[in-house]
């Protein structure tokens, strides 16, 4: 789902419910706006069903939506401030998709240089192949003498074809969602971008009337395939028990690193207060993240496609410096005949 566009959805929802407009009524327009796609497809069923006097929480049972939103929009309808609500997640969904879309970035710059690496490959096996044929004409059985010849193509193309490996590697263990999720909160940037985004989520819970042990909960069926689903059903059970302060709470074994916990804690009975300094201290660790590894990216993808540039280049010079050789001794012995 484009989380751009579910967030300029809902807020314009929002807009429509403050102004009167019935919730059918406003999600009917707003459909006949909406490019085609999923999105636009799932809204329509909703509102079909919402027309037909389904309520909304049936309705929303029925379609494929992100679960958090659809339990948002029940506390919403709970609260009697669904507006409200759907502004939150309005912001929580753009500021999810800007981290995101920034972190995706950083794909932009391997995928140019294994590009760049098989056009500059074509092109040198194109040249070393018309180079023998124009060069060498009659004399090509004497090529195959040459001690390079045999692994000069495959010099050529070695470097672009190991890279596209490993990148067809990666697109494939990312397709697979468990590694997915165990990637994303392992890796540095990520890592922060995913702490940031649910302490944002556990504060529209809690701020939405929702008791920390259903804010947790949530969050724990939210990140039930990753390591933070442990440690989220440790602090539940934890609240459960009657120890719901955060005092009680471990960074030990969890990927909840010590300043996450800290920030928590020091918030004292306003626990939302903390999640949300949490959520703006590791979005801007996550910002800062993400801007020193796209200014590192250009000149290690630089670095990178030089070094195979003289990888691929150096063979072919060899091979021409070899040819240029028996094109001497050839003269020579033409000469001395």
């Amino acid at each position: 789902m484009n989380y751009d566009e579910f967030g300029f959805f809902n807020q314009q929802l929002a807009a429509m419910l403050r102004d009167g407009i019935p919730l059918e009524g406003a999600l009917k327009q707003l459909c006949a706006g909406m490019r085609s796609g999923p999105l636009r497809a799932e809204i329509e069923r909703l509102e079909a069903d919402l027309a037909k006097g389904t309520p909304l929480k049936d309705a929303l049972a029925k379609r494929s939506l992100p679960e958090f939103y659809v339990k948002m929009l029940q506390l919403g309808v709970r609260s009697n401030d669904l507006p409200g609500v759907l502004t939150m997640l309005a912001d929580h969904y753009q500021r999810a998709n800007a981290v995101w879309t920034r972190l995706k970035g950083l794909m932009v710059y391997p995928a140019l240089v294994i590009v760049v690496a098989l056009g500059l490959t074509l092109l040198l096996s194109v040249t070393a192949s018309r180079m023998q044929s124009n060069f060498m004409g009659d004399l090509g059985a004497i090529a195959h003498q040459d001690p390079n010849s045999s692994f000069l193509m495959a010099s050529v193309w070695m470097p672009p074809l190991f890279l596209a490996a490993v990148a067809l590697g990666a697109v494939v263990a990312l397709s697979v969602p468990s590694f997915r999720s165990w990637l994303r909160w392992r890796l540095p940037a990520f890592r922060e971008a995913s702490l940031s985004q649910l302490a944002s989520a556990i504060v529209l819970m809690l701020k939405n009337g929702t008791t920390l042990v259903e804010a947790l909960a949530l969050a724990e069926a939210l990140e039930a395939t990753t390591p933070a689903g442990r440690a989220l059903a440790h602090w539940r059970s934890l609240a459960e028990a009657g120890k719901g302060k955060a005092a009680h709470w471990s960074s030990a074994g969890t990927p909840f690193p010590p300043l996450f916990i800290w920030l928590v804690q020091r918030s004292g009975e306003d626990i939302a207060a903390g999640f949300q300094k949490a959520a703006e201290i590791f979005r801007a660790r996550a910002d800062y993240r993400i801007e020193l590894a796209l200014y590192a990216a250009l000149p290690i993808s630089i670095l990178l496609l030089g070094q195979m540039v003289l990888w691929q280049a150096t063979p072919l010079f060899r091979a021409m410096i070899w040819m240029l050789n028996m094109f001497g001794d050839m003269g020579g012995g033409g000469g001395h005949d």
